[in-house]
This record gives structure tokens, C-alpha cells and sequence, in this order.
């Protein structure tokens, strides 16, 4: 689905067709047709739109017949329906500066964009750099939104698992992880994309629109520094929990050889009583109750034992 944008009198208004000093944005369901409907007529090499539905392209840019091509990685909720995928992923947006308009890309719906199309009407299209700098902007807030978000899943599943130890919980912290692993390194990616636009300058920019991209370099190492501290965070919560449990099966394991060695010794006097083989007590009315005093004497004997040495 594509979609075109004009700002007129500080509104937005949507139009049939690109014009100079359109927004175009191209939206799922994506198809070939139109993909090379928009090639032809707005003169943007095909391989520049069907980047973005490959969701592992990296962070970029490069520049083919006076058209820029800007691939920066976005998160998003993941619609799977796999219980082990990761909550978040990250995906590819790709913005394209023509001759006359800028087209953004999106291989799924983000809120990233959704946010740039809300304040649309306080946009320049005429200043397509500081258009480029606002989606740069939408989307670090996005991050910030997202681990936000993660923490507070994550402070909650680790207060469950306090109160319970549950697989389910250890696997919704996995989940967690692996969010935050994608968010990592489309961070980086995106770190390393933006300061090779600053010290290239490829973009073209004026001081004030340099200030703001260095401005949002600084917001985007933020959110990176969070990711990091997040993600050591929960590495060290599943580490503990992980010796908590083997500590606790080590526990349950102990108990259960001292309870052995303990009824060990009074089966065996049992075992011995028992065999038809002359003891002494053959005749003796008393034999069960010597032998049954003798086994309790010997078992509460040895757990007194272990219960003074504190192994138990």
C-alpha cells in the first residue's frame, strides 16, 4: 500500500499522487507492482524499496543517480506466534530521498512512523534533511519507549519468580533477552550509521541540523547504554536464579541420601533378625521390641548426627 502526504496550511492532507514536496509511504501489504509503479515514476532504483523487506538488511547509505537511500533499523512488537520468540524485534526502514520528494519504507507497521505522520503538520517537506533527522528522532524515542516497556516486563516476571519458581517465568525473562539482544545491536548499527553521516556528511547538512544530529547520536548512545545495562541486568537475574535452583536441588538431594543412610542401618537389622539362622531371641517374647528399639536407637542416633554437624 503506498500513501502520499502534503502538508498544506500546517495540515496534513493526503493525495492520489506523488507531487513535488510529497511525503510517500509505502506500507504492508507490499507488492511488486507497485513497487515498480514507484520505481518509474518517482526515477528510484528498484533494489532502493525492496531493501527494506529483507529484515535482517543492516544500518546504511549510499547514493545512485543523485538518490539516497537511508536504511536505519526500527523496533516493533513481533506478531509471532511462537511462544519462544522474542517479544520486540527490530526492522528495517528505508528512506529514500528523490529529486522532489522523500519515501519511506516499511516492511511492517512501526510506531515510529506513525508518530512522524501525527506531527506531520509541523514538518518542512521543503527541508528534507530536517524530515530525515525527524524519523531519526522518532525513532530513538521508540527505543527509549520499548526498554521502558521491557524493564517493566522484566521487573515483573522476576517478582513472580521470587514468589514462585516457574519455568514459564524463566522463559518470558528468555524472551525478554532475546528482545533486548535485537535491540543491542540495531542500536549499534544505527550508532555506527549516524556518526559516519555526521563525519561524511552526506547528507548535505547546515550547522543547526549538524547540532541536532549530534544531539540525537547522544540520545541514541543513551538508549544504547540502557539496552546494555538492562541486558547485563537480566544475564545476572537468570545467572542467580540458575545457582538458586541448583543450590536448592543440591539441598533436596542431600536430605534425600541422609533420609537413606538413616533407614539404611534399620533395614539391615531387620535383615539380619529376620534370617532363619540362631540370633538368641528364637524363644525370646521380647525380640520384636528389642529389635524395634535397637533399629529406632540406631536411626535417631545417626540423624542426631548429621543434626549437630548442621548437614542436614
Amino acid at each position: 500500500m503506498i500513501q502520499y502526504f502534503k502538508n498544506i496550511n500546517q495540515q496534513t492532507v493526503a493525495i492520489d499522487k506523488p507531487e513535488n514536496g510529497a511525503w510517500v509511504n509505502v506500507l504492508p501489504p507490499l507488492k511488486q507492482e507497485e513497487f515498480s509503479e514507484l520505481s518509474s515514476s518517482l526515477d528510484i532504483p528498484i533494489d532502493f524499496l525492496t531493501d527494506s523487506l529483507d529484515i535482517d538488511e543492516r544500518s546504511r547509505f549510499e547514493e545512485e543517480d543523485n538518490v539516497k537511500l537511508i536504511v536505519i533499523k526500527t523496533p516493533t512488537e513481533n506478531n509471532s506466534f511462537n511462544d519462544s520468540d522474542a517479544y520486540f524485534i527490530t526492522i528495517p526502514i528505508c528512506i529514500i530521498l528523490t529529486h522532489n520528494q522523500i519515501v519511506t519504507v516499511n516492511s511492517f507497521e512501526n510506531p515510529a512512523i506513525k508518530k512522524f505522520l501525527n506531527t506531520f503538520q509541523n514538518r518542512h517537506p521543503d527541508k528534507r534533511n530536517m524530515m530525515v533527522l525527524k524519523v531519526f528522532e522518532k525513532i530513538v524515542q521508540n527505543f527509549m519507549e520499548q526498554l521502558k516497556e521491557i524493564n517493566m516486563r522484566r521487573n515483573t516476571y522476576e517478582q513472580k519468580l521470587y514468589d514462585a519458581s516457574r519455568n514459564e517465568h524463566l522463559l518470558e525473562l528468555m524472551r525478554i533477552q532475546k528482545s533486548l539482544v535485537y535491540f543491542v545491536t540495531a542500536l549499534r548499527s544505527n550508532e555506527m550509521l549516524m556518526m559516519k553521516l555526521e563525519r561524511t556528511n552526506f547528507l548535505g547538512l547546515t550547522e543547526e541540523e549538524k547540532e541536532i544530529l549530534n544531539d540525537l547520536i547522544v540520545d541514541n548512545s543513551q538508549a544504547l547504554e540502557m539496552a546494555n545495562i538492562y541486558t547485563n541486568i537480566l544475564s545476572s537475574t537468570l545467572d542467580a536464579f540458575a545457582s538458586i535452583i541448583a543450590n536448592n536441588q543440591n539441598q533436596v538431594l542431600k536430605r534425600l541420601a541422609i533420609i537413606t543412610i538413616v533407614l539404611t542401618f534399620p533395614v539391615l537389622i531387620a535383615s539380619l533378625f529376620g534370617m532363619n539362622v540362631p540370633s538368641g531371641f528364637e524363644h525370646s517374647p521380647y525380640a520384636f521390641y528389642i529389635v524395634a528399639f535397637l533399629s529406632l536407637g540406631i536411626s535417631v542416633a545417626i540423624g542426631w548426627f548429621f543434626f549437630r554437624k548442621k548437614i542436614f
